[in-house]
């Protein structure tokens, strides 16, 4: 069973823009596309640990800042050849308030 939290308002992440939750497992990113879809991912690349947050989302994707590694927000596997994952949480919208699964 999942305990949601409230972590704040669409409105509060700007289109293909990012915000970090601050949890006690770690910091995760929610990710706000240009079709207004969120998205939770831990924010850490499976790659080399760069802050996903800082990254440049595109599509469902977002690209690590660090060394280019396209990760999806939908499941959080790396694109192409690179290999990889990083935890992905559930995330919803009730209204504008986005809610997050721990």
């Amino acid at each position: 069973m999942s305990n949601w939290i409230e972590v704040g308002s669409l409105n509060d992440i700007p289109r293909l823009g990012s915000r970090i939750v601050q949890t006690k497992n770690g910091d995760i990113a929610i990710f706000r596309t240009a079709k207004d879809s969120v998205f939770a991912l831990r924010d850490q690349c499976p790659h080399k640990q760069g802050a996903l947050s800082q990254g440049i989302v595109h599509g469902e994707q977002v690209t690590c800042p660090l060394h280019n590694w396209v990760i999806s927000l939908q499941d959080g596997e790396a694109q192409g050849r690179d290999t990889g994952c990083t935890k992905t949480y559930e995330v919803k919208l009730q209204g504008e308030t986005i809610l997050l699964a721990l």
